[in-house]
């Protein structure tokens, strides 16, 4: 059924939402030199360990529960109190944040973002829904509305009202298929490779284009003619090499680098892009974590570190939010992994991050602050990093519309005044 979302599939492309006018065009033009506003959302599928991506490390109690996995103290630092000599098999040591919580030494690219204030970390985020599944999980995440599963996602509500000048690349997702977070009535599109950005061969594009141009139906037309109209932008954009600014080097962060390398394309193309979606996944380690979760680290820290250094200034009007279904066990287990948990943390960077601090209120690691006597405590709803990041960057005031149902608290203060 062809209602307001209309799907158009090809090789490398899904493109959402009834479009606009091809005013975008010319707007998209004449504002090569104007500052968009763009929120970036990165999810880790999977279920990061967030104990162990910021470490709790004057934590006694988090050496206890993981003698085998626990990411070193930072600064040489030895284990705080524990009995019988335990030694640390986690390799180097984590990297000092505020005396209290330590960055995974895989991050260490992160730590100049957060030396200049320009990351936050938030600690015992998550949903309030208690579900250990991936799969429901992520859908309630990428819904905005835990405990259940809406058609659209909370980005794609959190975008404006489209009108003639609407880019239809206002929104876009990197991948195969559009995720949940962008689907809805707003216009947004899926890039899995912008290098082979096409539908199908020439011909068949031209016959398909043919066949929307001739369309009677109104919304189908102008939806099919805004389709093309991207299509032929991207490759427009991506005949040449690119080159990233400021020495910045992608090549080190595998999927997702490749990814934002994408996104920082378009975004310098000045095309009208608002909001963009990458995700990664491999987070959940039930054995072997250290070396599987450093080994990602690595990739994950390369890849955010190279997109903010190739944007540079531009860094002052994008803000970027990484988030997991949950956590892991406070607990490591028999085979130096951790199994499914519920809290964890997200981390927010940007020019306009009050960055260079750890924020929410930390529930402890006691067995009687652990949820269900096992995981991390959540004491930060997702939806309350993700609201401020709508109404204070996107300038999406309908907090409601975003996240139906839920009743935002004080703020963090995530983002400067």
């Amino acid at each position: 059924m062809l209602t307001r979302r209309i799907f158009l599939r090809g090789s490398a492309v899904v493109v959402a939402g009834l479009g606009s006018a091809p005013a975008w065009l010319a707007r998209a033009a004449g504002e090569a030199g104007a500052k968009q506003k763009i929120l970036v959302a990165i999810f880790q599928r999977g279920a990061a360990d967030g104990l162990n991506v910021v470490a709790p490390f004057a934590e006694k109690r988090y050496y206890e529960l993981r003698p085998a996995i626990a990411i070193e103290p930072p600064g040489g630092k030895v284990r705080p109190n524990l009995p019988n000599g335990f030694i640390g098999l986690n390799g180097a040591n984590g990297l000092d944040l505020d005396g209290k919580f330590a960055l995974n030494p895989s991050l260490q690219p992160l730590k100049a973002l957060w030396d200049k204030q320009q990351l936050a970390i938030v600690e015992a985020t998550g949903s309030p829904d208690p579900s250990r599944s991936h799969f429901d999980a992520q859908d309630y995440m990428e819904s905005g509305t835990p405990g259940k599963t809406t058609g659209d996602g909370w980005l794609n509500r959190a975008l404006g009202k489209e009108d003639e000048h609407t880019s239809p690349l206002r929104a876009i997702a990197m991948g195969p298929q559009l995720p949940r977070t962008m689907r809805g009535d707003r216009a947004a599109i899926a890039v899995n490779d912008a290098q082979t950005f096409q539908m199908g061969n020439s011909d068949t594009a031209s016959i398909l284009e043919n066949m929307y141009a001739k369309s009677a139906d109104t919304a189908i037309e102008r939806t099919g003619k805004d389709a093309f109209a991207a299509m032929k932008m991207i490759q427009s954009l991506t005949q040449g090499q690119y080159n990233p600014s400021n020495n910045a080097q992608y090549f080190q962060g595998g999927e997702l680098g490749r990814s934002l390398q994408q996104v920082a394309r378009l975004i310098k193309a000045n095309v009208g892009v608002e909001a963009a979606f990458a995700e990664v996944g491999g987070w959940d380690h039930h054995g072997n974590e250290p070396q599987q979760l450093n080994n990602l680290l690595r990739q994950f820290g390369a890849a955010l570190a190279a997109f903010s250094q190739d944007m540079g200034d531009r860094m002052e009007d994008i803000v970027i939010v990484t988030m997991s279904e949950f956590g892991r066990t406070a607990q490591e287990n028999g085979d130096a992994g951790t199994d499914h948990g519920h809290g964890s943390m997200m981390m927010v960077l940007g020019g306009a991050v009050r960055g260079g601090k750890v924020y929410g209120r930390w529930p402890g690691l006691e067995p009687e602050q652990l949820y269900e006597g096992r995981d991390l405590a959540v004491t930060t709803d997702f939806r309350a990093v993700l609201g401020e990041l709508v109404t204070g960057h996107l300038g999406q005031k309908n907090i409601e519309q975003v996240f139906p149902g839920y009743k935002p608290g004080a703020p963090l203060g995530l983002l400067k005044a």
